[in-house]
């Protein structure tokens, strides 16, 4: 694929102004005195935490909360037992992990680039912000900005300096920079129901934040990973519509008692941690038991972890791919999540 001189020059690590501006760098907030499904507070949500806020927020969120002792779903025999006979996990049912996804950390000097708009970008769903563009940086599975191989080709960006954390999905720089959705998330505010909006979207389907969801090489050799986690399944084992925290689904074809997108399960609590392979192994087990782990998206490998690209630890060593393929379906029960919302693609955002 032919790159010019944009791309070439934030591969190679130049900077230089490219921003637009008359691009707006705001993303819509969510309202503060928002409440959970059932009438739950933000000051609720906090009393069961357990953990420090974060990663990359600095306030509580869904993810930080310790589930181990939460009331297991009325209907999470029935789920499970679905999810069991559609065929478990996506690849031959096989817990597998992806590490192809990263997340970039810009500084206060790094430029901000406006994007094309392509057919993946959706209103009022997704943000037209300039996004910073790392110098060196890259997209998910990709050397550097461009989507050469068709795939997701996340760009996840971290901005501590401005509370910022954009996250767009199918980014490609060739000669300019084109933009599918992106979901710009404001660090410091409190996303209580409905996050960014009901109906709404992101660069991930279930309209989560994808960054916080991933855990990494280095929480992993800390030995804890202190939130819940992002995982994926088949499209035709998905029921059409969401539960909390998830804001939207997509056109799946699952039915009977199989689950939502947003479903939250839980690794059951005497699960033998002992018999996983390695200790890094142990360590997304545990938190599979306290944070569990939240339906985000379609596809066939059930875990997505951070690439090691630009963390201080690898996963040599730590976490190879198949390490919790011991894990089964079976082996987790379901949370109880709140009221169930049919999906009608009516974004409101907050």
């Amino acid at each position: 694929m032919r790159i010019t001189t944009l791309a070439c020059c934030l591969l190679a690590g130049c900077v230089g102004s490219t921003t637009d501006p008359n691009a707006s760098d705001d993303s819509s907030s969510t309202d503060p005195s928002a409440t959970t499904d059932g009438g739950a507070t933000q000051s609720d949500a906090e009393s069961a935490l357990t953990s420090p806020t974060g990663p990359y927020f600095t306030t509580p969120m869904f993810f930080n909360t310790d589930v181990s002792a939460s009331p297991k779903a009325a209907n999470s025999d029935r789920i499970i037992a679905a999810l069991r006979s559609a065929g478990g996990w996506g690849n031959a049912n096989t817990m597998q992990v992806d590490f192809d996804i990263d997340v970039l950390t810009a500084t206060a000097s790094t430029p901000k680039v406006a994007f094309t708009q392509t057919d993946d970008w959706y209103s009022p769903d997704c943000d037209s912000s300039a996004m910073p563009m790392v110098p060196g940086g890259n997209l998910e599975g990709e050397s550097g900005y461009a989507c050469t191989n068709d795939g997701d080709c996340h760009l996840l960006v971290n901005d501590p300096t401005n509370h910022k954390l954009y996250e767009m999905w199918r980014a490609n720089v060739t000669d300019r920079f084109y933009g599918g959705c992106l979901a710009v998330w404001n660090t410091s505010q409190s996303y209580t129901r409905p996050l960014r909006g009901m109906q709404c979207t992101s660069a991930d389907a279930a309209g989560l934040p994808i960054s916080p969801l991933l855990f990494t090489a280095d929480e992993v050799h800390a030995g804890a990973i202190n939130h819940a986690i992002r995982f994926i399944l088949p499209n035709n084992r998905i029921k059409k519509g969401f539960v909390p925290p998830a804001t939207h689904g997509t056109g799946t074809t699952g039915t009977g008692d199989l689950p939502y997108y947003g479903v939250h399960l839980r690794l059951r609590a005497n699960y033998p941690i002992s018999s996983l392979p390695t200790a890094g192994a142990r360590v997304v087990a545990r938190a599979m038991q306290k944070y569990g782990m939240y339906h985000a998206d379609g596809g066939n490998i059930a875990l997505t972890a951070q690439s090691d690209r630009h963390t201080t630890y690898k996963w040599a060593g730590q976490l190879d791919p198949r390490d919790l393929a011991a894990l089964k379906v079976d082996d987790f029960e379901v949370v109880d999540h709140g009221t169930y919302t049919p999906l009608t693609y009516d974004c409101v955002r907050q």
